[in-house]
């Protein structure tokens, strides 16, 4: 009796023994559950049963008796014309449903995306995102499978990917330039959310939240940025090489090796590159303006004038005698 009584299984209960546990089979060889036996299924829990490898019953929290009533499904595969009185074989998977929080994400190399401002922009991201079992049944027929156990760790890898995949349709499409991106992480990660969520469903989860930590560029992009936001900081570069000669000026006059001599050289040097520099920066003259072209000398005609010899008031050149004051002229 005592050997036969280890082959039958009048409760039938799990607790995860670790963290990180989707899916467990609870042991069944060479053992049969008890007509009338008791199921307990958790809060953070669900359960199918399986039967010939056809899913037959999936129970969500509490607690059941197990017979024709509770497994109705299972009681029509089976075709019993009459209630079971004896245990019966059937598979029993457990599922965590519980949230599984701080997942993360993140570009293993850097992706390109079309940046308004820039053009073509290679950025990295990553962050954190949380998801839990919406349909035992989906994730056991597509993901989970007949194993002993199935890990977080086994379904990281899928669903990261995934979610670098969908990000650089959902970031080129929001509109949003490089520059702006981190002040919109919130709306960014809203419409991740909204992306990556069907491809979720799919597998039978359900993705609850996602964040995005950080947005950046490759050290060398990172470089050239630095350098355009410095130029945009400072501003007027004839005042900025004015105050960097000024700057120096004591280093030079405190040389200890060149004397007065080498200090004044020095200066010299100085003063000279601040005007190359200054000169250089300087945008070019506008060309000189041509002269205006000559007036065309006038032409002798009969109405040319000429001054008088006596009274020097001007008079018609034909003229023998001036009108002023009636003087002969030769």
């Amino acid at each position: 009796m005592s050997f036969f009584s280890k082959q039958f299984i009048d409760v039938i209960h799990w607790t995860e023994p670790a963290e990180g546990i989707l899916a467990y089979r609870y042991p069944m060889e060479d053992m049969e559950i008890q007509n009338g036996g008791q199921l307990t299924v958790r809060d953070s829990q669900a359960a199918v049963f399986v039967n010939e490898g056809q899913i037959a019953d999936v129970f969500g929290p509490g607690l059941y008796t197990l017979n024709t009533q509770t497994l109705p499904i299972l009681t029509y595969l089976r075709n019993w014309d009459k209630a079971f009185k004896s245990p019966f074989k059937s598979d029993v998977y457990y599922f965590s449903t519980r949230l599984q929080t701080n997942q993360k994400w993140g570009t293993a190399t850097p992706i390109t995306i079309r940046d308004k401002e820039f053009g073509a922009v290679r950025m990295r991201a990553y962050g954190i995102y949380s998801y839990h079992i919406l349909d035992p049944k989906i994730f056991y027929q597509k993901i989970s499978g007949t194993r002993q156990t199935y890990s977080v760790a086994e379904l990281e890898g899928q669903l990261r990917n995934t979610i670098i995949g969908l990000m650089t349709d959902a970031f080129a499409s929001s509109n949003v330039s490089f520059l702006d991106m981190a002040s919109n992480q919130t709306h960014l990660a809203e419409i991740m959310l909204e992306k990556v969520k069907p491809v979720f469903g799919d597998l039978g989860l359900s993705l609850d939240g996602f964040v995005v930590e950080n947005i950046s560029l490759p050290d060398e992009l990172q470089k050239l940025l630095d350098q355009r936001i410095g130029m945009n900081m400072i501003g007027d570069m004839g005042r900025y090489t004015q105050f960097q000669v000024a700057q120096s000026l004591p280093v030079a006059a405190a040389n200890e090796g060149g004397g007065a001599a080498g200090a004044g050289v020095g200066l010299g040097a100085g003063f000279a590159m601040a005007q190359q520099m200054m000169g250089a920066m300087r945008p070019p003259a506008p060309p000189a303006p041509e002269p205006p072209p000559a007036p065309p000398a006038a032409a002798a005609t009969p109405g040319a004038s000429k001054f008088c010899i006596n009274c020097g008031k001007p008079m018609p050149k034909i003229a023998k005698f001036c009108p002023e004051c009636g003087g002969a002229q030769q």
